[in-house]
C-alpha cells in the first residue's frame, strides 16, 4: 500500500512538473504561439470571453421560469389582541372583549413559479448580450494582434542585441590588434604618440559602448520573457538569425494588399460601439411598452400553541394562487422621452466616430505601407553603405600602417564603419517591426 501511494505521488509530482515546463529555445513562430497561450493579457482576454458567455446566459435566464421557495416561522412572544363588540358574545352593548385569532406559533412553507410573458427590455437585453460577446471576442482578437506584434518586436530586439554584441566584440578585437601593432611601431620610433592615443580613445569608447550593449541585451531577454508570459529570469535561446528573419519579412505583395477597412479589428470594435448604442436606444424606447408577468404559488401552513410541527398529527392547510400582472407606463413627466432623445444623440455620436475611424484607418494603413516600404529601401541602402564603409575602413587601415594616412583619418573611417554597422542592424529590425505593424492594422494574420 505504501509503495502504491508513493508511485501515485511521484506520478502526480511529475505531471505537475511537466505541465509547468517552459521551452528553452524558440523560433519566432514558436514564441508567438507560446505567447498567445501564456501571455497574461491574452489569458485575461480569454477570461473576458468566458465572462461574456456567462453574462449572455445570465441575461437569457431572466426570461425563463424562476422558482423560489420560502419558509416562515413565527412565534408570538406576546400575542396580538383584537377587540370584538361585547354583544357578539352575550355581553352588554358598548363593551368589548379581547380575543386572539391565531395560535401562538405558525409555520408557512411556499414555492412560487414566476414567468416573464412580455418585456421589451428583455428582448433588447438578449440582443445586447450577443453584442457584448462579440465585443469580447473582438477585444481578444485585438489583444492577440498586439501580443503578436509585441513578441515580434521583443524577438527582434534580442537578435539585434546579440548581433550588436558580436559586432562590437569583433571591432574591439580588431582595434586592440591595431593598437598593439601601432604601439610597437611607436616604441621603435617609427610612429607618433598621437597615433597610439587616437586608437586608445576609439578603444575606450568601444569598451564603454560594449558594457552598455551587454546591459541592453539582458534587458532585451527580460522583455522577451515578460512578453511570452514566463519568468523574468528564465534562460531562453532564440534560434532565428536577424538577417535571415529580415529577408523572410520582405514581402512586396503585402504592399499591394487591398485596404479592406472592414477587416480591421479597430473598425469592427467601432462597429460594435455603434451597435451597442443602437441597442441602448431600443432599450429606452422599450420603456414605453407594458410588461406582463405571471406567477403561480403553492404552500402549506401549520398552526400550534407549541412547536409541534414535526409531529405526525400536526395539521397542515394547503393553498395555491395563480396571478398575472400588467404594468403599463402612463406618465413620467418627460423622463422616458428625455432618456430616448439622449440615447439617440449617443447613437449619432457613435456613427460619427465610426466614420472617423474609417478615415483614420485609411490613413494609418497608407502610413504603415509607406513606413514598411521605406524600411525595405533603407535596408538595401544601409547594406550597401556598410559594404562601402568596410572597404573605406580597410583601405585607411592599410594606408595608416603604410604611413600614407594619419591616425585621425583611420579613426574617422572606423567611426564611420561603426555607425554604418549600427544603422544596418537597425534597418533589419525596422523591416521586421514595420511589417508586423502593417499586418496588425490590416489584420491579415492567420493563426
Amino acid at each position: 500500500m505504501k509503495n502504491t501511494s508513493f508511485l501515485l505521488l511521484s506520478f502526480l509530482f511529475s505531471s505537475i512538473l511537466f505541465s509547468q515546463e517552459v521551452p528553452e529555445s524558440f523560433t519566432l513562430q514558436e514564441a508567438i504561439d507560446y505567447a498567445l497561450e501564456n501571455n497574461r493579457a491574452a489569458k485575461n482576454a480569454v477570461r473576458d470571453i468566458e465572462a461574456a458567455e456567462k453574462q449572455k446566459w445570465e441575461t437569457t435566464a431572466t426570461g425563463l421560469p424562476q422558482i423560489n421557495g420560502a419558509v416562515d416561522y413565527q412565534n408570538w412572544l406576546k400575542q396580538q389582541v383584537s377587540l370584538l363588540p361585547g354583544e357578539l358574545a352575550g355581553g352588554a352593548p358598548g363593551t368589548y372583549m379581547p380575543v386572539t385569532f391565531s395560535p401562538k406559533q405558525n409555520l408557512n412553507a411556499t414555492a412560487t413559479l414566476n414567468q416573464l410573458i412580455f418585456d421589451g427590455s428583455y428582448i433588447v437585453g438578449l440582443q445586447s448580450a450577443k453584442v457584448y460577446l462579440e465585443i469580447s471576442e473582438n477585444a481578444k482578437t485585438k489583444t492577440d494582434l498586439e501580443v503578436r506584434q509585441a513578441v515580434i518586436n521583443a524577438y527582434g530586439n534580442v537578435l539585434l542585441a546579440e548581433e550588436n554584441l558580436a559586432i562590437v566584440n569583433k571591432n574591439i578585437e580588431v582595434l586592440q590588434k591595431n593598437l598593439d601593432e601601432t604601439t610597437k611601431i611607436y616604441e621603435n620610433g617609427l610612429a607618433e604618440e598621437e597615433s597610439v592615443e587616437q586608437l586608445q580613445i576609439t578603444l575606450t569608447s568601444l569598451e564603454s559602448y560594449l558594457n552598455n550593449v551587454v546591459r541592453l541585451k539582458d534587458l532585451a531577454y527580460k522583455m522577451f520573457n515578460i512578453t511570452l508570459g514566463i519568468d523574468l529570469n528564465q534562460n531562453t535561446t532564440l534560434t532565428e538569425n536577424l538577417e535571415t528573419l529580415t529577408l523572410q519579412n520582405i514581402s512586396l505583395e503585402l504592399l499591394e494588399t487591398d485596404e479592406n477597412i472592414e477587416n480591421s479589428i479597430d473598425y469592427q470594435i467601432a462597429k460594435n460601439q455603434e451597435e451597442s448604442k443602437e441597442l441602448l436606444l431600443k432599450l429606452e424606447k422599450s420603456s414605453f411598452l407594458p410588461s406582463i408577468n405571471a406567477f403561480i404559488n403553492a404552500g402549506y401552513s401549520g398552526y400550534n400553541e407549541t412547536f409541534a410541527f414535526t409531529h405526525k398529527d400536526q395539521e397542515w392547510y394547503g393553498s395555491s394562487l395563480l396571478g398575472v400582472s400588467l404594468n403599463i407606463p402612463i406618465f413620467s413627466s418627460g423622463m422616458r422621452s428625455a432618456a430616448t432623445q439622449r440615447a439617440q444623440i449617443d447613437l449619432d455620436i457613435a456613427k460619427e466616430d465610426l466614420t472617423e475611424t474609417e478615415q483614420q484607418l485609411k490613413f494609418e494603413i497608407a502610413a504603415a505601407k509607406s513606413d514598411y516600404q521605406f524600411a525595405i529601401e533603407e535596408y538595401e541602402n544601409k547594406r550597401q553603405n556598410l559594404n562601402l564603409s568596410e572597404r573605406i575602413e580597410q583601405k585607411n587601415q592599410t594606408k595608416f600602417f603604410e604611413g600614407i594616412a594619419s591616425s585621425f583619418d583611420l579613426r574617422q573611417a572606423q567611426t564611420q564603419l561603426y555607425s554604418a554597422q549600427q544603422e544596418f542592424l537597425q534597418s533589419m529590425f525596422n523591416v521586421i517591426a514595420k511589417k508586423a505593424e502593417l499586418e496588425t492594422i490590416l489584420n491579415t494574420i492567420n493563426y
